[in-house]
């Protein structure tokens, strides 16, 4: 009998997208609930409880951060080759719950060795828990569909709203519970939330229908050493946890690794591109890189929010609301609550304009990102300009400068996640995608750095605002240039002969039929 198309076997469907799109939706967002739930607390709880500097944390959370990013391009890489997408996400959600619930182990303060060494590991595992599940859990929603497949941006999109709706509960919960009652019920409730998304991966894994299994499963059970080769890599995991422990200590490390594999991946990929792709696939890949490329600036500044911008929040900020002191971490949770509210319209608004051939391409996209991200910086200048010396900046330009960032991240983030899998071919998709985290990672280091120079230490808010009006100008200036070499970039995509390929079709469909008639493709 002829396999069916890979678009079709989708089994059920729920507002026109196939169910498993919603299990991914619910593990994303409660580990997004667990991760961004401790991320709001991340600097008070190095400046406040473990007594870091304001520079030396934030050289801490950038790094912190970019390790986050970084990691992906490893896991993505060992999913593709080896474990495939669903094992390597359900391999780094039991990871990052021990994480997380390690970090509920606060110790006296200040630097007491024993208890910030654990500390240091928490973040070790959430880090490496972190690689194996960011990149391929997003792989695996593009899997759920054809490349062709016009639901996909708007699928992407669902998915950032229920990553984003997990970030805003986690902000006010663990936010909230962290700084009134103590930094172990924060970073508890954190773990719980991961512990939840676990749970829903492996209830949900019959309505993924067999997409993110591996391409060689014998090669899984074959042993190695006397050990079956799928338990070695998670042994080897376990001791990167090791190595990972050592670089969160010792941050200049970090930049290091970050130029000298940021050097080795890029060369790969152009070398593969050049070398083993036909035309239009490598042109895809060029492209992808300037996507990739385009996108560090947007990272490097619109982390502030985590860092600069927190504690500016904290010390700067008239934080009074209906007559409520509220956290400065709560406010960690706008930038998510916005995503929730404006992701389903930045979705219907795409698919309305690609209905009438008017929809921006996403380079274009990507640069009118980038202008909000800078307008977004240039109103809290203002508002604070205004509110003069000394005084406390009105909360209402907190809220409007998350406005900003969040439209630009929409016109950003979601689409660059879409355009990652529809540029890589299959073998090279889980390779692109941790490509793009690596990008997001460099960011996220060099948010650090910025952090570090904006002079937040000492309450000094006109540095800070100094700071922040010379990337807003700056950030302005190259998203005007990104959004007028738009149409040539637009041109190296090649949309116009995009097709699904046979083999990815084929190999879709033995998936999905296997997998619904009860037999699970890795023999067991």
């Amino acid at each position: 009998m002829m396999n069916p198309p890979a678009h079709t076997d989708e089994g059920k469907t729920f507002l026109g997208h196939p169910r498993g799109l919603y299990v991914l939706f619910f593990a994303e967002m409660w580990e997004r609930f667990s991760y961004y739930g401790m991320r709001a607390l991340l600097i008070f709880y190095l400046v406040q409880h473990w007594l870091f500097t304001d520079s030396e944390a934030s050289v801490i959370y950038g790094a912190y951060t970019a390790l986050v990013y970084i990691t992906p391009v490893i896991g993505g890489y060992l999913a593709d080759r080896y474990l495939g997408q669903r094992k390597a996400v359900l391999f780094g959600a039991v990871l990052l719950t021990f994480g997380h619930f390690l970090m509920a182990f606060e110790g006296d303060g200040g630097q007491d060795g024993a208890a910030l060494n654990v500390f240091w590991l928490a973040l070790s595992f959430i880090i490496v828990g972190s690689g194996f599940l960011k990149a391929n859990i997003s792989v695996i929603v593009g899997q759920l569909y054809s490349r062709t497949d016009i639901r996909r941006d708007p699928a992407y999109t669902i998915f950032y709203v229920g990553i984003n709706l997990g970030a805003a509960f986690g902000a006010i919960v663990a936010g909230y519970l962290g700084q009134t009652y103590g930094w172990s019920y924060g970073f508890g409730a954190a773990g719980f939330g991961m512990l939840l998304g676990l749970i829903v991966f492996i209830w949900g894994k019959p309505l993924l229908l067999g997409r993110g299994e591996p391409c060689d499963p014998a090669r899984l059970e074959r042993p190695v050493m006397g050990i079956k080769f799928e338990w070695l890599l998670y042994a080897a995991s376990f001791c990167a946890v090791g190595v990972v422990w050592l670089l969160i200590q010792y941050q200049s490390l970090v930049g290091g690794l970050l130029m000298g594999a940021g050097a080795v991946l890029v060369s790969y990929v152009l070398y593969t591109a050049v070398f083993k792709l036909p035309s239009e696939d490598r042109d895809r890949i060029f492209a992808a890189l300037y996507l990739i490329f385009g996108s560090i600036l947007f990272w490097a500044l619109f982390e502030q929010a985590g860092s600069s911008l927190n504690l500016f929040t904290d010390r700067s900020v008239d934080r009074v609301m209906l007559g409520f002191d509220v956290p400065a971490s709560v406010f960690q949770s706008i930038n998510a609550i916005y995503i929730v509210l404006l992701g389903p319209i930045f979705a219907l608004l795409w698919m309305a304009l690609a209905k009438r051939g008017m929809e921006p391409s996403a380079p274009a996209k990507f640069g009118l990102g980038v202008i909000q991200l800078g307008a977004g910086f240039l109103v809290l200048v203002a508002g604070a300009t205004a509110a003069g010396t000394g005084n406390l900046t009105p909360v209402v330009f907190i809220f409007l400068i998350y406005l900003l960032h969040t439209t630009g991240e929409l016109c950003l983030s979601p689409v660059g996640l879409s355009a990652m899998n529809r540029l890589s071919p299959a073998h090279l998709a889980s390779l692109i995608m941790g490509t793009w985290f690596f990008a997001a990672a460099t960011g996220n280091f060099a948010a650090g750095l910025i952090a570090a120079a904006t002079g937040a230490e000492g309450a000094d808010a006109d540095a800070v605002i100094s700071v922040y009006s010379t990337v807003g100008w700056t950030a302005v200036g190259v998203g005007v240039a990104m959004v007028a070499i738009s149409p040539l970039i637009g041109r190296l995509m090649h949309l116009d002969t995009l097709r699904d390929s046979e083999p990815e079709l084929a190999g879709q469909s033995e998936i999905g039929e296997a997998q619904a008639g009860g037999v699970h493709p890795q023999g067991r």
